[in-house]
């Protein structure tokens, strides 16, 4: 069975990687792994 606790994070803490991959021209995938987020995540963000 899946987990019922969801990570918060906080609208700084997505502006990096976000601001880090428009930037950077890096891919989702590098940028998720950098930053310990999943891909998934970043498209919604």
């Amino acid at each position: 069975m899946g987990s019922t606790y969801t990570k918060r994070y906080t609208a700084e803490f997505k502006r990096d990687p976000i601001t880090l991959g428009d930037s950077s021209g890096r891919t989702v995938t590098e940028v998720s792994r950098e930053s310990g987020v999943s891909p998934e995540s970043l498209h919604v963000w």
